[in-house]
């Protein structure tokens, strides 16, 4: 029975897959092992009943999660998962290489994340590849156009007056913002990158707004110009993208794109499918051949 999951910092998207059976799909809360030690990893996967009445007779499993940027990080993963999957063969990476697989055409192509956080990777077909200037910084210092970056910028400018009043009362609205509960998730409770990327749905459901519009864009360029345009080949090769803050805001990423004389390819919400596809073509196509 083969196991495929992807997690970002907010949720994990799972596929089971029994032989001559339809597909299963799961979710869990999502996990990094920069913010979730073993035992938060294991429990979380714990309370999804049908994954783990399915657990034993898995015997095959590849995860890729945000954070997994080390032996010593994905190890902490992996060792979860081996306490809750002890028959399976488990291949633990980085979400970024998740990312390359999912959206894999047969061409070499760059691919960028932009979700609660974001990232950037090259793949040719054979090694994923990482620009030195594009590692991920995670949200305080980095995570360009991604949720968690909006998210911040417009809690900063909440806390400052400094919205358009259309924005500002539908957060009033919203979320009954206060200074003391933003200050208490951002700097006291865990997951302040997944709190601050919360703040997404005003400007999805805002995103015709000018303040808005010229938000989404310049978080765009600040993307494009740190995690893109640091591979020597950016204008050659197509960008392809995951994550929900790339396809709710597609038209505003490819405007972005081709003023910058970047070929935009391939938008997904979720890598799970694609990668699913991967596996089953790259993987066991050549195995059983």
């Amino acid at each position: 029975m083969l196991l495929i999951a992807d997690s970002g910092s907010t949720k994990c998207d799972w596929m089971l897959m029994r032989e001559n059976e339809e597909a299963q799909s799961f979710s869990t809360m999502g996990f990094n092992p920069y913010f979730h030690n073993e035992a938060v990893i294991s429990n979380a996967i714990r309370q999804n009943n049908e994954l783990l009445e399915a657990a034993p007779q898995v015997t095959m499993l590849f995860l890729y999660s945000a954070g997994c940027s080390s032996k010593e990080l994905k190890l902490v993963v992996e060792r979860a998962l081996r306490s809750v999957f002890p028959n399976a063969n488990i291949y633990v990476d980085h979400d970024l290489v998740g990312a390359a697989f999912a959206t894999w055409d047969e061409t070499p192509a760059i691919t960028g994340i932009l979700g609660t956080g974001s990232n950037s990777c090259y793949f040719d077909g054979d090694i994923v590849k990482q620009a030195n200037s594009g590692l991920g910084l995670g949200y305080i210092l980095g995570d360009e156009g991604s949720g968690s970056y909006y998210g911040k910028i417009l809690v900063k400018k909440f806390l400052n007056n400094q919205l358009p009043d259309e924005i500002h009362n539908c957060l009033s609205r919203e979320y009954k913002l206060s200074r003391e509960t933003i200050v208490e998730n951002v700097y006291m409770k865990p997951h302040a990158n997944v709190y601050l990327a919360s703040f997404m749905k005003v400007l999805s459901d805002n995103k015709q707004h000018t303040w808005v519009q010229e938000l989404i864009n310049t978080g765009m360029e600040t993307f494009f110009n740190t995690h893109i345009s640091c591979y020597k080949n950016y204008q050659r090769v197509p960008v392809h993208f995951i994550g929900s803050i790339a396809y709710h805001f597609e038209s505003n990423l490819r405007q972005v794109a081709a003023r910058m004389e970047i070929e935009a390819g391939t938008i997904i919400k979720k890598p799970i499918f694609g990668l699913v596809n991967y596996h089953l073509k790259h993987h066991f196509t050549k195995k059983n051949s």
